[in-house]
């Protein structure tokens, strides 16, 4: 019987404190799973501690473990991305390195994608590792991005994923610099072929959140820049409300003059109009130049990533 080659992508930054206790919870599935080779693909997304150290340990051990390092943090979707170009497997697992994605649900995806699902998601019904003010903040997040998106973006749907290698081969066509998982699976909009599974996330095995509160606001942004205009039409609209707004203050304006006979004092109003236009203009413009800034990113066409190489392959080749 063919045996089937499963890629586990695991991203990891800063992690050293995780990397062994998770590789020990994927061995004790993968061993279970019969007719069926797997290879751990720990992904070092330039951490600063004994992460990649750690994961050279294990690689010495098991020859199913392999690593790559980038040169530095690009952070958590490039990181994926390197994952991804790198597995050679029939289907590729995503999942972090913190233990919040538990290996226990493999084998429910893998039969699953036995069955003939190419996509199997996950939905997470809890999160024990965050706070509510946190899980209020993602749940604004999700219902902003969707009501200006023109891609719907499910909510609690982590990066803990199977993908198949059909998809994994239409994933590779997408060359944008700013990426988000999440919006290009929506985009390819494979409805057909996904299913998911419900799980609970526990609490940090070891170490803290990456994800401070600035990063998070920049992949809200990002992510709503990707997949959507609207932001623009939304300029537009603020433009025409001045506009509409400035015709009736000057329509008022004259019609007491010569209806009435009031002179309107003239730096409280004049001010006030100023102030109100020039905010507009200003928002107008941020908005703008936040879609020049990424066109201006994307046209340079640099790397997405470097990776290390190590000395020894250095030298093979």
């Amino acid at each position: 019987m063919h045996h089937q080659l499963i890629s586990i992508v695991i991203s990891a930054f800063n992690e050293e404190g995780n990397v062994t206790k998770l590789y020990q919870e994927l061995v004790k599935v993968a061993n279970k799973e019969k007719h069926t080779d797997f290879e751990f693909l720990f992904v070092d997304d330039g951490s600063s501690d004994n992460t990649y150290t750690k994961c050279l340990q294990l690689q010495k051990k098991d020859k199913r473990v392999r690593v790559v390092q980038l040169v530095r943090n690009f952070g958590h979707e490039i990181a994926m991305t390197a994952g991804m170009d790198a597995a050679r497997g029939d289907a590729v697992i995503f999942m972090d390195c913190d233990l919040q994605h538990p290996p226990k649900y493999i084998p429910e995806m893998l039969r699953l994608w036995r069955k003939g699902h190419k996509i199997v998601l996950t939905k997470r019904v809890d999160n024990k590792g965050t706070s509510r003010t946190y899980k209020a903040c993602a749940s604004l997040f999700y219902s902003l991005l969707n009501r200006i998106s023109d891609i719907k973006i499910r909510r609690n749907e982590p990066d803990f994923r199977l993908i198949d290698r059909k998809y994994i081969d239409l994933l590779k066509q997408f060359n944008e610099r700013d990426r988000l998982f999440r919006g290009f699976l929506s985009w390819i909009h494979p409805k057909e072929d996904i299913a998911t599974i419900a799980f609970t996330a526990p609490a940090r095995y070891s170490g803290k959140t990456k994800y401070s509160l600035m990063k998070s606001l920049s992949l809200a942004l990002s992510g709503i820049l990707q997949f959507s205009v609207l932001p623009l039409r939304l300029a537009t609209c603020f433009g025409l409300l001045a506009a509409i707004c400035a015709g009736v203050l000057g329509l008022y304006t004259l019609i007491e003059y010569f209806a009435a006979g009031k002179h309107t004092p003239g730096y409280a109003s004049i001010m006030l109009v100023v102030i109100f236009l020039g905010a507009i203009q200003l928002v107008c413009l941020g908005i703008i130049g936040e879609y020049i800034g990424k066109i201006h990113m994307e046209v340079k066409k640099r790397p997405l990533y470097f990776v290390n190489t190590p000395d020894e392959e250095k030298e093979k080749k």
